[in-house]
């Protein structure tokens, strides 16, 4: 049977696409993830990240979908939620690689809702939708560093462009300098949608001085 395992990455950082992956595999090949030491990307170096994701890439089908900022701050007007977006990439990957079963890493609070939120045309498969299901399943954990490599890979491309911004995420003080520092010309890979941005935007010319 084919099992697929999806995850996430930069769900909550100011700066950068979204990445959404999935890696497929038969379910006797479970045990070769397991050899190959794939975790949860969170407990993994960034050296070790980008070797178990030459290791994923070279031995199983995989895919990204990215969620771009503009899509991201474009949501309400189009009556989405990121959750909705989310799902709507998750059920791309689901439609695309037709497994048997799929494992999902929730986003939200609600499993069985977010599962409701998958159902849909064309997703023809059992649903397994947990919380931390990247430390449960290392197919989803593949997934996660499939997304966390794909989207860090994005972010030093962008940081060779215009420099240091930091980590990308609202709590980060090199992060919030860029953006006070590009407040009236944003690059188009800021989320000007998020509220970080907020505290910025009426400030005088004078203090960005």
């Amino acid at each position: 049977m084919k099992l697929l395992g999806i995850d996430e990455a930069g769900r909550g950082p100011v700066l950068g696409s979204l990445i959404v992956a999935g890696v497929l595999c038969q379910r006797e090949e479970l045990d070769e993830l397991v050899r190959l030491g794939v975790r949860d990307s969170k407990a993994l170096s960034p050296a070790r990240r980008e070797q178990l994701y030459e290791d994923i890439t070279s031995s199983f089908r995989w895919r990204t979908e990215e969620i771009t900022p503009r899509e991201i701050d474009a949501r309400h007007r189009n009556g989405l939620s990121l959750n909705q977006l989310e799902a709507r990439a998750m059920r791309r990957l689901i439609r695309h690689f037709s497994p048997g079963v799929a494992y999902i890493d929730c986003v939200g609070r609600s499993p069985r809702r977010f599962r409701q939120m998958l159902s849909a045309p064309g997703v023809n498969c059992s649903l397994v939708v947990e919380h931390r299901a990247d430390e449960r399943h290392p197919l989803v954990a593949a997934a996660s560093i499939i997304a966390k490599v794909t989207r860090d890979r994005q972010l030093a491309e962008l940081k060779r462009q215009y420099g240091d911004f930091g980590s990308g995420y609202p709590a980060d003080p090199r992060t919030l300098s860029f953006l006070r520092e590009n407040i009236h010309s944003l690059p188009p890979f800021v989320r000007s949608s998020w509220r970080t941005l907020s505290r910025f935007r009426n400030l005088p010319l004078d203090s960005f001085r």
